[in-house]
């Protein structure tokens, strides 16, 4: 089983991000993880080349999980869309 602190402690070991929200939504049994993650590394990157970090963050554990869902966003991406809502 994985869980909702290993997945954080992973992206936050390689991605520094200046926020991380990992929540497990499989009922406990560590399956289906969705995130929040913003991260200076994600700086001109296109969506695709940034779903690749977390999923390398990953890489020992990816395996295990049936379903990832990530929003991943630079700060200045994150600040507009937390000042719109």
């Amino acid at each position: 089983m994985v869980s909702e602190e290993l997945v954080h402690n992973l992206i936050k070991e390689k991605l520094q991000p200046s926020h991380l929200t990992v929540e497990d939504v499989s009922d406990g049994c560590g399956a289906k993880f969705n995130c929040v993650i913003v991260s200076s590394q994600f700086e001109g990157k296109p969506l695709l080349e940034r779903h690749r970090m977390v999923h390398s963050a990953l890489e020992g554990i990816i395996s295990s999980i049936h379903a990832l869902t990530m929003k991943t966003y630079t700060a200045e991406q994150f600040n507009k869309i937390s000042s719109s809502s």
